[in-house]
């Protein structure tokens, strides 16, 4: 049960950034629309870049429980089976680490600008927890799925995922 709800949020959080990607798409193709018939889009840059933020930050999840992160196999190509798992380990242990404690600074960042009243520079005066906010749940996302495989990982299953041979075994 654990497993198919955490399965479901990273699939959420990827079909948010996919809506936060489309949602670009629309702010962009809005932009030259307003600016062929001379009509003012004040802060479409900012929006685009804040959908930008929130499309990149969530979609850090989805990605790695698919497999599709960047990993580097030359050194574990080489070691054998026990130096390997330790290895991999080590990694996604490192890994969890590292993103609670970005995550911790992240949120620690939307508390700061929401106490404070922060709005953006630009010309759209977005309080700027509302965007941090979108990156602030993409990276206790990811924290949740390294920590997630991590604890995989150390019952036993392969640590490769995606849709590889090695993941399938």
């Amino acid at each position: 049960m654990i497993r198919r709800a955490l399965d479901f949020l990273y699939d959420l959080a990827g079909w948010l950034a996919a809506l936060f990607m489309i949602a670009i798409l629309v702010i962009i193709v809005a932009q030259i629309g307003a600016r062929l018939l001379a009509i003012k889009f004040p802060g479409g840059t900012d929006y685009a870049g804040y959908c930008m933020a929130a499309a990149s930050f969530l979609a850090l999840a989805h990605t790695f429980r698919r497999g599709g992160h960047i990993r580097v196999e030359l050194v574990l190509q080489r070691l054998r089976e026990p130096a390997r798992r330790r290895v991999e380990l080590a990694v996604l242990a490192l890994g969890s680490a590292l993103a609670w404690y970005f995550a911790w600074y992240a949120i620690r960042g939307v508390r700061f600008s929401w106490m404070l009243g922060d709005v953006s520079q630009g010309q759209d005066a977005t309080p700027l927890w509302i965007p941090q906010s979108a990156m602030a749940v993409g990276v206790v996302l990811l924290a949740v799925a390294l920590t997630d495989h991590l604890v995989r990982v150390l019952r036993g299953a392969d640590p490769r995922l995606g849709d590889g041979p090695a993941a399938e075994a």
